[in-house]
């Protein structure tokens, strides 16, 4: 018999918002409020939205040096990560895989780091395992919530100054109401925004002082979806997988100068091979014709016919206006402006590749 899916702190009061809960990663997740999905996407983009992720796990490590021996896991560099800034990474496999891609904050005296909810139970005993003399604790206590938009800095701002001086994957330890809090400015959107740790206790209590303020609405699972794919960021188990490679996902930009020169992590002789060569598919935005959106596993065919790849993410854009969707192509067809078929319910509908994001990105640099 499965397991009962699990509840966030924050269960009772999506409930009370009217949040339709659904079962994502074993847990009970808002999928969307009485918003809709589109409202609270559009929310996002023009003033603020806030998420529950607390469903993600969240980690504690601490020892002699934590970011040293992460490289071992790790194609990123985070010997050099300074304290109060996050990195963007990823722990790879033998076969130059990623097994999952994560948050990792120098907190000073520990490092702080944030994983997928679905891939919790392979990551914290992978840690555990490998890296030598460093406690890993993952945290059961803290609910975890993120404030998404322009208008974010402002809600957080108001009831947190500290949180207005944070710069993109940025940060610190801040006090919210008189509760002693860890805010990241930091999200999946595409927007500004920040991620705040807070005590289960008191997790309640400050949500409903950010959704007090007017530029401030709750947002579910389902805007959440829509808004990473128009940014072009990738979802774990949908666009990368253990198959996938950080240079086929277009991921090269999270490998730091100094790591993909001198290797030292698992699967370092695939993804320097294709550094150097250029790999045999690529991850690629591709801009359906028509209003069908193409959906995850949709077959892509060249123009003049033959399977080239597939759909990995794809669904209605509401900011871009139209069907969006990501999807791994020969690499001989990845230049943006190629024409493509895709096959939906049997039927050739043209598209093309086109580059990413579809929206831009606006993080506070």
């Amino acid at each position: 018999m499965a397991d009962a899916p699990k509840r966030t702190p924050l269960y009772d009061l999506h409930v009370e918002l009217g949040g339709k809960m659904v079962d994502f990663a074993g847990w009970e997740m808002p999928v969307q409020y009485p918003l809709g999905i589109m409202g609270e996407h559009k929310q996002c983009r023009e003033r603020a939205a806030l998420f529950d992720v607390s469903h993600m796990g969240q980690v504690i490590l601490k020892g002699e040096n934590v970011g040293e021996k992460l490289e071992a896991l790790c194609p990123q560099a985070f010997a050099a990560l300074k304290e109060g800034k996050a990195r963007y990474g990823f722990f790879t496999n033998d076969s130059g895989g990623i097994m999952d891609d994560l948050i990792v904050s120098n907190a000073g005296d520990h490092f702080f780091v944030v994983v997928n909810a679905s891939m919790r139970h392979q990551d914290i005993p992978h840690m555990a395992a490998h890296l030598d003399g460093v406690e890993v604790t993952e945290i059961f206590d803290r609910a975890l919530v993120a404030v998404q938009g322009p208008k974010a800095e402002d809600v957080v701002g108001a009831l947190c100054p500290a949180a207005r001086d944070l710069k993109f994957m940025e940060t610190t330890v801040a006090d919210i109401n008189g509760v002693e809090c860890r805010v990241s400015r930091l999200g999946y959107t595409g927007e500004d925004g920040y991620e705040i740790s807070i005590p289960e206790d008191k997790a309640v209590d400050i949500t409903r002082a950010f959704l007090a303020d007017d530029n401030c609405e709750p947002a579910g699972l389902g805007a959440r979806d829509s808004l990473r794919l128009e940014a072009g960021l990738c979802l774990y188990g949908s666009d990368i997988d253990t198959q996938t490679s950080p240079i086929e996902a277009s991921l090269i930009w999270a490998i730091q100068k100094r790591r993909r020169e001198e290797g030292g992590f698992p699967g370092a002789e695939r993804i320097q091979r294709e550094i150097a060569d250029g790999p045999s598919r690529k991850l690629v935005g591709i801009r359906p014709e028509g209003r069908a959106p193409a959906r995850h596993g949709v077959e892509v065919q060249a123009a003049d016919g033959g399977t080239i790849g597939e759909i990995t993410s794809g669904s209605f854009g509401p900011t871009a206006g139209g069907p969006v969707a990501m999807g791994y192509v020969a690499s001989a067809h990845a230049e943006p402006g190629t024409r493509v078929n895709l096959i939906i319910r049997g039927k050739a509908q043209p598209a093309e590749v086109v580059a990413l994001p579809f929206v831009q990105q606006n993080y506070k640099r």
